[in-house]
């Protein structure tokens, strides 16, 4: 148990949700390493070294001094240059390499977690995220390890597992995202509402609405006249909300009703790999 109970949820979704990772490539051979995943550019050894890197970092390692080589198509922007060191650095380590830093991390992060003596409101500072709530934090770890237990399961041929306690973590850190893709990338206009109508394991209807200024924002009350409405399931939500299913992909999987360039223009806008 963590010192304060509010962070206990978080942590114990974690664990699950990263010991089924360990789980997952104990036992892989040499090119099963290799298998590419939905994430673009990564391999199954590329996310599971991205795992690891943002352990360490919650952990408070320093980060690796490392230079990129420059014909990584996939790396184009800021962020993506900064998940890509720790990923990259680790391109050449073998299967029991990669298997005991995993489970050596795991240990240490765990250990971390049973002693975090910080509040979940307490404020913490992250180069990518700025300051935000301990709490938050920890939900984001949470989200960014259960999005790729899922990319190493679909890579793998394994089943892959939607409706554990790190799924529904997941889910409202991804809803986070719907308002400034449909507010501030799509340019909804002001006063409208777009509607997001999810089925399957993991079941919810939300509104991103844009006020008058522009600014959009997320409920679960329906709206009366969307200009869009997306229908799909919750696999395919999680896929294209984290850019694993883009253009005509994700066309194929969603059924939209409505404004059909604002619809291309959210999609779009969801593209960006998690």
């Amino acid at each position: 148990m963590t010192v304060h109970p509010s962070l206990q949820p978080s942590v114990e979704a974690w664990t699950q949700s990263i010991e089924s990772i360990s789980e997952l490539v104990s036992s892989l051979v040499d090119g099963e390493w290799n298998r590419p995943t939905e994430r673009v550019g990564w391999s199954v050894r590329d996310v599971v070294s991205h795992v690891i890197g943002g352990e360490c970092e919650a952990l408070g390692d320093p980060r690796p001094i490392h230079t990129l080589p420059r014909d990584l198509y996939h790396v184009t922007d800021e962020t993506s240059r900064y998940h890509e060191v720790q990923v990259d650095v680790r391109r050449h380590h073998t299967g029991p390499e990669m298997t005991s830093e995993l489970e050596y991390t795991i240990i240490r992060r765990s250990r971390h977690l049973r002693n975090e003596r910080r509040n979940a409101s307490d404020v913490i500072s992250h180069p990518l995220y700025g300051k935000l709530p301990l709490g938050q934090y920890l939900q984001l770890r949470v989200a960014d390890v259960w999005v790729h237990e899922q990319d190493l399961r679909r890579a793998l041929g394994r089943t892959t597992t939607l409706d554990t306690p790190a799924a529904l973590i997941a889910r409202d850190v991804l809803l986070r995202r719907l308002p400034e893709v449909v507010a501030e990338q799509a340019k909804a206009p002001a006063k409208s509402a777009v509607v997001f109508d999810v089925g399957g394991p993991v079941e919810f209807l939300r509104t991103v609405r844009v006020d008058e200024q522009g600014n959009g924002s997320v409920d679960s009350s329906p709206s009366l006249g969307p200009l869009v409405t997306f229908t799909l399931d919750w696999e395919t939500f999680t896929r294209v909300v984290t850019g694993r299913l883009r253009g005509r992909r994700a066309a194929e999987k969603v059924r939209v009703e409505g404004e059909r360039a604002l619809a291309d223009r959210i999609l779009a806008g969801l593209a960006t790999p998690w």
